[in-house]
């Protein structure tokens, strides 16, 4: 009898452990171990700096299409944690969850989980409850030692390497890639998508014998207008549509999943039609989300430098704003010097927010960040939800309103326009 409703559930699992993160797999394996948690479905490992999300959403989406059924891992969420765990692409209800984070505690005994540990462990047994016929994990932090890697994949793949999380990965690409790398499996077909993989990535698939599959050499895509082909190996697909998540790099994120598919073909028979319905109808909210209406709204997650590259190359190749206005916030410890340099000229004025939370800071200590990068214009508020509804009340039809810099900024401004609506 549940006797926790999910948002105490929640409270209790941040007091498990003294760390919010801990990477290791020694507590959770235990754990795994114990609730006999072995899934005999075939399991996908999406990790990588930026982009495994949307190659996730691709994954599921077109997996879904194709007739399976679906469990997709994803973290962090932006609005409802149930977002984190998904079935056919629809988070799960409330009761899911308890009964899952029920097993979790029941199977832990007295081992200490951090929270990421904990929903993981509730996430495949949610999955193997609902006996789903494919499971894609998306790795939360690096890869090697991340929860999700407790899990045995049947392919892996490494969207992106670049500088995020350095505190726990290191502080360049060679030791961060090692680490991205650490999700693959001996004998397991192993994808990266990255068009310059660091030396550490190459070598430890070689030195484990995972087959390793690299853009540009073993697979690839070819763009037209209004369409593109993908092809690995044998296997050509052509004619496919443009997905419906915007942006450059989604074609690259695009092909990554598709040479996950081709990968598993023979257990997991994906038609052209299929991927095609699959690409047209993926979804993935706050990913350079362009919203309908005036004045243009963009949500983008993109909290690294490596982000905000794509993210300022995505807007200038939309329509002219005659005002263009950024909506900000973002974590203390990530490489806010770095991301406001490549932005400060991509918008005419600053609304600054503050977030209240472990790793957050105030709007002012942010703004003054910002101004020593060139950044123009501010204005700094306490909160998030202050910030977008100034620049909505400042924001002309012609104007476009563009909020960034963490999963925390984008969560707020939706929740704050819901309220509006």
């Amino acid at each position: 009898m549940q006797t926790r409703t999910l948002p105490e559930w929640l409270s209790y699992l941040e007091t498990l452990h003294a760390k919010m993160i801990d990477l290791g797999l020694e507590r959770v394996g235990r754990v795994r171990d114990a609730m006999a948690l072995a899934p005999a479905c075939p399991v996908i490992m999406v990790g990588g700096t930026n982009g495994k999300g949307s190659v996730s959403a691709m994954l599921s989406t077109m997996l879904m299409r194709a007739g399976f059924r679906v469990g997709t891992y994803t973290s962090p969420h932006i609005l409802r944690y149930n977002e984190r765990v998904a079935i056919d692409m629809r988070p799960v209800d409330d009761a899911a969850l308890l009964d899952g984070f029920a097993a979790v505690e029941a199977g832990r005994g007295d081992v200490p989980l951090s929270y990421f540990e904990f929903g993981t462990l509730a996430a495949v047994w949610c999955f193997l409850r609902a006996e789903v016929d494919v499971i894609v994990l998306e790795v939360g932090l690096g890869g090697r030692l991340d929860a999700v890697n407790a899990f045995e994949p049947d392919v892996s793949v490494v969207v992106s390497i670049d500088l995020d999380h350095q505190d726990y990965l290191g502080d360049n690409r060679e030791s961060i890639g090692f680490e991205k790398a650490g999700i693959f499996r001996s004998g397991k077909p192993a994808v990266c998508a990255d068009v310059d993989p660091p030396q550490s990535l190459l070598d430890h698939a070689a030195a484990i014998g995972a087959p390793l599959y690299l853009v540009g050499r073993d697979f690839g895509f070819n763009r037209l207008e209004q369409q593109w082909s993908f092809h690995l190996g044998e296997r050509h697909w052509h004619a496919l549509p443009l997905p419906a998540l915007r942006g450059t790099y989604q074609l690259g994120n695009a092909s990554a999943a598709l040479a996950a598919l081709a990968l598993l073909h023979d257990r997991l028979p994906v038609d052209l039609g299929a991927i095609k319905r699959g690409l047209l109808e993926v979804d993935w909210p706050g990913r350079f989300q362009v919203l309908p209406g005036r004045p243009q709204v963009v949500f983008d997650v993109g909290h690294n430098p490596h982000a905000v590259r794509a993210l300022v190359a995505n807007l200038r190749q939309l329509p002219f704003a005659e005002s263009r206005y950024a909506v900000f916030s973002m974590l203390a410890d990530k490489d806010l010097e770095t991301v406001a340099a490549l932005a400060a000229d991509e918008f005419d004025g600053w609304f600054v927010g503050g977030l209240d939370m472990p790793r957050g800071q105030s709007g002012a200590q942010i703004a003054e960040r910002l101004k020593a990068q060139g950044a123009k214009n501010l204005r700094v508020f306490d909160t998030v939800s202050d910030a977008w509804k100034s620049a909505l009340s400042v924001a002309a039809e012609n104007d476009r309103i563009v909020v960034f810099g963490s999963f925390h900024t984008v969560a707020e401004a939706m929740s704050a326009r819901q309220s509006l609506t």
